[in-house]
């Protein structure tokens, strides 16, 4: 808000490339009490024809934790993303963002499937970084930043544009506004999706193994860019990663998936230092020899 009396507002300190951003600049809030909402998956049933992919899933996000899901190819937690987008439809069972119904709504006290003007509402919530980028080729940086909120939150071109540049700020890119992705390495590009995540502002965001597409040198500074968001803010975050040690670094919980069902779950230093369950310890021992 402006200032009430006649005494100019001091001008806001600087911030260093990459500093954590306060609330309006279009990034994460810093920890504190937290009003994003988790996620809950109530017996949900997801199938591809015969093949069950996910069991009955019953599990909790709670609001602003950080939990990050393992397990061999198949075994159903990128179905979990994906049925969060709203990119597939589960077969049976609910699922919940905070307190309503994601894939049902409300009608005379009955829950009944979500129709697409329930979705769209729902999916402002949620914003999900993909392995492949998924940025628009034919628009520069900024734009690809400032599409979503002009067209979808419905806020101005000039807010919008202000919130991209803050973002870029945070992610180190503010120099490459003006750039298409074909101009960026791939390090670069990921970061610009990042940064178009959080420009929705979203209560949830999704994270689908985001470094496996980078060469390896380009991988460390994604996953430091994504933890210090982690740790500095208040989203709910569902990662699916390979890479153990960024999911033991990001994590508040670890949950262990094998065809379609939790294993296993627990803090990170559980799960990698002593896990319970043989399913488990073979996994972490095939993946860390590869």
């Amino acid at each position: 808000m402006p200032p009430t009396d006649a005494t100019p507002a001091a001008p806001p300190p600087e911030k260093a490339p990459g500093a954590p951003l306060a609330k309006g600049d279009g990034a994460p809030l810093k920890k504190g009490p937290s009003q994003a909402p988790g996620i809950l998956f109530e017996k949900v049933v997801k199938r591809f024809g015969q093949n069950v992919v996910l069991r009955e899933l019953d599990f909790t996000v709670a609001p602003g934790e950080r939990v990050t899901l393992i397990g061999p190819s198949g075994s159903g937690k990128t179905t979990i993303l994906r049925l969060l987008m709203t990119l597939e439809k589960i077969n049976d069972g609910v699922i919940r963002v905070g307190d309503e119904p994601l894939s049902h709504m409300d009608r005379g006290g009955k829950l009944v499937p979500a129709n697409e003007k329930h979705l769209h509402e729902m999916r402002k919530k949620i914003g999900m970084v993909f392995q492949q980028f998924n940025l628009f080729p034919n628009m520069n940086v900024l734009r690809n930043l400032t599409e979503g909120p002009v067209h979808v939150l419905g806020v101005s071109k000039e807010e919008a544009a202000d919130r991209g540049r803050k973002l870029l700020d945070l992610v180190g890119l503010a120099d490459k506004a003006e750039a298409h992705p074909t101009q960026l390495s791939g390090g670069q590009q990921q970061r610009v999706a990042i940064a178009r995540a959080l420009a929705m502002e979203p209560k949830v965001l999704l994270l689908d193994e985001v470094t496996s597409a980078l060469d390896p040198e380009l991988v460390v500074g994604v996953q430091d860019l994504l933890r210090d968001i982690a740790m500095e803010s208040d989203l709910t975050i569902l990662c699916v990663t390979h890479e153990m040690g960024f999911a033991k670094d990001i994590s508040d919980r670890v949950l262990m998936f094998d065809q379609g069902q939790i294993v296993e779950e627990g803090p990170p230093e559980q799960i990698f230092g002593e896990p319970s369950e043989q399913r488990t310890r073979d996994f972490l021992q095939a993946v860390l020899a590869s």
